[in-house]
């Protein structure tokens, strides 16, 4: 006969439990007629054992023993509950569901049971690990550290807090949970114990913060230092270390708090609603929750700084720019728009929490990416929209050094950089404490007297040459070979060079002398040595700036009922309303756009 035919012929193991209760007194006769259900159960039980065991992976006298005494306890455990509801053709509905209900709570009582026994073994397997990483690997590298072969701080910076942790779990966690697991039929609850003890759970963030670190740290002193790698090795091969390596161990505490926020979830969804431990596990989840943030948010940290240095490296930045405190808040490709000829550069611009960076690209295959041409500090800085048809989504940044006129991508990405610059800024202003706070919106007069006050002190916005066709200041019109425009340095604005032949100290400019026009020498030294220009009277159609330059092609005007001087340009989302001084004026505007905006050229008419 072979093995497979002596193992067909066994006793299976139900038959060996049935015989040995069989002549038990203290247990009452099985039921003769069982359900179908509970028949189908008890196979599907036996055909598991027996694949586990006489043909399934579990071979050899012993491993069958503890499979047998395991399946003997869980089948016996079910055929009292069996026997304590005995199921009978006589009994009603009513009996059946009070035994189904009652065989539920069983069932409840179980799982808590099982959850509970689960996280003290757990725990128990977490401590060995704890002792492993805290007495075998930190003590021993430590001891050689002190010996002079390789830094102590090194080996600190790899292990971090991990005694902090150690001490924790092994000499108060692990023993509150035995000690409750002991009593668990008189006080069958373990959300109390959690409780208490998972506020100790946030000093997780300062190991998880520096895991990454650590990580980097290992594999460098292993390549580093012979003596390192021995010991890592000797170590390894413990017992106690499983064949598996450092980083391996190290992963452990990281991965510990969300074992326990998923072992109590899963607590409280098998806890009734009207148990007395629900309150303080669902404290204690909540707890845990915040442990969990706080490692979160020591990972989105150092996340932060490994992003910050990548940008710096990008940037080249001298150690005397570099601040492991800023944040990098958004950052982008962007046009720079020339104020001279409306061309557009291609840039990028880093915003931190402290300054912005406006950058051009270096085509370079070592070293900075990207060359810093302008710094804007956050604290000085200004944005606003530049509602402009012939640059669209445009935006200006202006500080104390310069003023740069910016085309984002699209109108959304437009909105985003305003958006985060503003954040910045009202940020920067609260932490500020010179942060002034305006009660009201100041009058013209006052403005005049703010402006007045910050003239040369910070870089003014350019005027585009291409809106303007007279000079700002005395109104002559400027013409390609006698009066050519002129930026003032102060003010931004475009004068002749009659009225931008005057010179000033310009404190944003490191008090350097810069052409400025006749008003902001007056405001600026106190008095006009030029001959002062005799501004002509100008009409309201004059404007010596335009305010929006848009093109014509394919715009629709029309007259407004309501008011008889007024007229409309429309085309897709834009609208614009004009006042005409009277109507016959009106009706000229209309007719003169209308043929425009259809391609009639009037230069061509007598």
């Amino acid at each position: 006969m072979t093995d497979m035919d002596d193992c067909r012929n066994r006793l299976s193991v139900l038959d060996i439990i049935s015989k040995f209760e069989k002549n038990r007194p203290d247990l009452p006769n099985k039921p003769e007629k069982l359900t179908q259900e509970n028949a189908d159960m008890e196979n599907t039980q036996s055909q598991k054992y027996l694949d586990l065991t006489d043909f399934g992976p579990v071979g050899g006298a012993k491993s069958q023993w503890r499979g047998l005494q395991t399946f003997r306890r869980k089948a016996t455990s079910t055929r009292l509950s069996l026997a304590l509801i005995p199921l009978t053709e006589v009994e009603g509905e009513d009996q059946e569901g009070e035994g189904e209900k009652m065989k539920k709570q069983e069932t409840n009582r179980e799982k808590l049971y099982k959850i509970a026994s689960e996280l003290l073994e757990t725990e128990k397997a977490y401590v060995k690990r704890l002792q492993l990483l805290d007495q075998g690997f930190f003590f021993t590298l430590l001891q050689e550290a002190r010996l002079g072969s390789f830094p102590e701080d090194v080996v600190r910076q790899i292990f971090s807090n991990i005694s902090c942790i150690h001490q924790f779990h092994g000499g108060f966690l692990l023993p509150e949970l035995q000690r409750r697991m002991a009593e668990w039929d008189e006080n069958p609850r373990i959300g109390d114990v959690l409780q208490k003890v998972a506020p100790f759970l946030k000093m997780y963030g300062e190991y998880v913060k520096a895991f990454d670190r650590a990580m980097e740290l290992i594999n460098t002193w292993r390549e580093k230092s012979p003596r390192f790698e021995e010991l890592v090795l000797q170590l390894q091969k413990q017992e106690a270390s499983a064949n598996l390596t450092l980083q391996h161990h190290m992963l452990e505490p990281v991965q510990r708090i969300p074992r326990y926020e998923m072992l109590l979830k899963d607590y409280l969804k098998k806890l009734p609603e009207n148990s007395a431990d629900r309150p303080d596990a669902q404290k204690a989840l909540d707890i845990i929750f915040e442990a969990a943030k706080h490692s979160n948010a020591a990972i989105a940290d150092m996340e932060r700084l490994e992003k910050l240095w990548e940008v710096y490296s990008l940037l080249g930045m001298g150690d005397e720019m570099v601040d492991p405190s800023n944040r990098l808040l958004r950052e982008g490709p962007v046009l720079k728009i020339s104020f001279r000829n409306n061309i557009g550069k291609e840039s990028h611009l880093f915003l931190f929490n402290n300054m912005l960076l406006y950058c051009v690209p270096r085509f370079s295959l070592t070293g900075a990416r990207f060359l810093i041409k302008v710094q804007v500090d956050i604290e000085d800085m200004q944005v606003k929209e530049m509602k402009d048809a012939e640059i669209p989504h445009s935006f200006l940044i202006s500080g104390k050094s310069c003023t740069l006129e910016i085309q984002a991508r699209s109108q959304a990405d437009m909105e985003a950089w305003i958006k985060a610059c503003e954040s910045a800024i009202e940020q920067n202003e609260k932490k500020s404490e010179s942060f002034r706070s305006a009660v009201s919106c100041p009058s013209p007069e006052e403005q005049q007297v703010v402006e007045h006050q910050e003239l040369g002190k910070r870089a003014p916005q350019w005027i585009r040459d291409n809106l303007v066709s007279m000079c700002m200041r005395c109104g002559e019109k400027f013409s390609a070979l006698i009066r050519r425009r002129h930026h003032c340095r102060a003010c931004g604005q475009v004068v002749c060079w009659r009225c931008s032949d005057y010179k000033a100290a310009l404190q944003y400019d490191g008090n350097r002398v810069n052409r400025v026009c006749r008003d902001c020498y007056t405001v600026l030294v106190g008095g006009a040595d030029g001959p002062a220009a005799v501004e002509r009277k100008r009409g309201i159609l004059e404007d010596v700036k335009a305010q929006v330059t848009i093109p014509l092609l394919g715009y629709q005007v029309k007259q407004l009922s309501g008011d008889k001087c007024t007229f409309q340009l429309s085309q897709s989302k834009l609208l614009l309303t004009f006042l005409a001084e009277t109507e016959e004026l009106r009706d000229r505007w209309v007719e003169v756009i209308n043929r425009v905006a259809v391609g009639d050229n009037l230069e061509d008419e007598d």
